[in-house]
This record gives structure tokens, C-alpha cells and sequence, in this order.
């Protein structure tokens, strides 16, 4: 699992993975950020990799594997996630936009806060993955095993989840509209407080 340095800055905001300053406080940002996408690139398992804040746009992270990375408060604009495997990873409060993410396997990871528009889950293992608080629309997360996952108080809009698993998936709170659910198992999702 990552370890969070603080920013030598003094700003509380990680410090990126290879430096003692966050993504901000970098003398030369587009260095930075050729530097991540390279070692990105280069490496098929990635682990630990610490790069909150960050933006990146067209990246191709298909086919890699992440594991216990910090994603947190960074934004993924038009990048290709498909195939991915990753685990024990941060995505809390990043943005995603236009993104692919369909045929990936993601365990025990957190989109908590996230904004996820416009992206696709198509066929995927979503397996104990928290969205809780997640602003989520135009997105597809048809034919995906979403076992045990949380879309607690996540505000879900012109969604689907068609032919998904959604047994122990717990929707309480969440507001929907315009959300499909065809051939899913609806009857196994919770979707409100049990009273006890």
C-alpha cells in the first residue's frame, strides 16, 4: 500500500510518487507529467504509485494492473482504462470524463466522490468497489458483476445497469433518475435502510 508523504510545501496535499512536492508545487508541471505517463507506459504492473492531483488526457492505461495506488482528486479525461486490473486503489474525488473502463477488473477500490460522466463499464468485474457519494451520468455499467459494491448517496443520472449482478450492491440513498435495470437482479440490491 502507498505511503502518503506530505508535500514539502507545506500544503498537506500528497507529495508525488519519485518527489517531496505535490503535483502543484512542481517547479515544471509538464515534466511531471511526461514523467508519470512514461513509467506508466513502460510498466504493465504498477503499484504504490502516488499521483493525486494530477490531469491526464488520452492516456492509454489499457491492459495494466494497479495495485494499492492513490488516484485521489485527479482528473481522466478521454483515457482508455479497458482490460485493467487493479486493487486496493484510490480514486476518491477524481473526475472522469469520457472514459473506458469495459472488460476491467476492479476489487476493493474507491470512486467515493468521484464524477464519473460519460464513461463505460461494459463488462466488467466491479467486485466491492465503494461509489459512495459518486455524481455518476451517461454511463454503462451493462453486463458487469458489481457484487457487493456501494453506491451509497450517489447521484446517478441517464445510467444503466443491464444484465448486472447486483446482489449485496446497496443503492440506500442514492437519488436516480433515468437509471435502466433491465434483466438485473434488482430483487438482491438494497435499495433502502432494513429497519431492525
Amino acid at each position: 500500500m502507498f505511503t502518503i508523504n506530505p508535500c514539502a510545501a507545506g500544503c498537506g496535499r500528497p507529495a508525488i510518487t519519485g518527489y517531496n512536492l505535490c503535483f502543484i508545487h512542481q517547479a515544471n508541471p509538464e515534466q511531471e507529467y511526461n514523467r508519470i505517463c512514461e513509467y506508466i507506459n513502460n510498466s504493465r504492473t504498477i503499484k504504490d504509485l502516488c499521483v493525486s492531483g494530477m490531469r491526464f488526457e488520452k492516456v492509454d492505461f489499457s491492459g495494466h494492473h494497479f495495485y494499492g495506488c492513490n488516484f485521489k482528486d485527479t482528473t481522466f479525461s478521454n483515457c482508455n482504462f479497458s482490460g485493467i486490473k487493479t486493487s486496493m486503489s484510490f480514486f476518491d474525488f477524481a473526475d472522469f470524463i469520457s472514459c473506458d473502463f469495459s472488460n476491467s477488473d476492479l476489487q476493493f477500490i474507491s470512486f467515493a466522490g468521484a464524477g464519473i460522466h460519460d464513461c463505460n463499464f461494459v463488462d466488467s468485474e466491479i467486485v466491492h468497489v465503494n461509489f459512495e457519494g459518486a455524481s455518476i451520468d451517461k454511463t454503462s455499467f451493462n453486463n458487469s458483476n458489481l457484487y457487493n459494491s456501494r453506491f451509497i448517496s450517489a447521484d446517478i443520472a441517464k445510467t444503466s445497469f443491464i444484465n448486472c449482478n447486483l446482489k449485496h450492491v446497496h443503492f440506500v440513498g442514492a437519488k436516480q433518475n433515468d437509471v435502466l435495470f433491465k434483466s438485473s437482479n434488482t430483487a438482491e440490491a438494497i435499495f433502502e435502510m432494513e429497519e431492525r
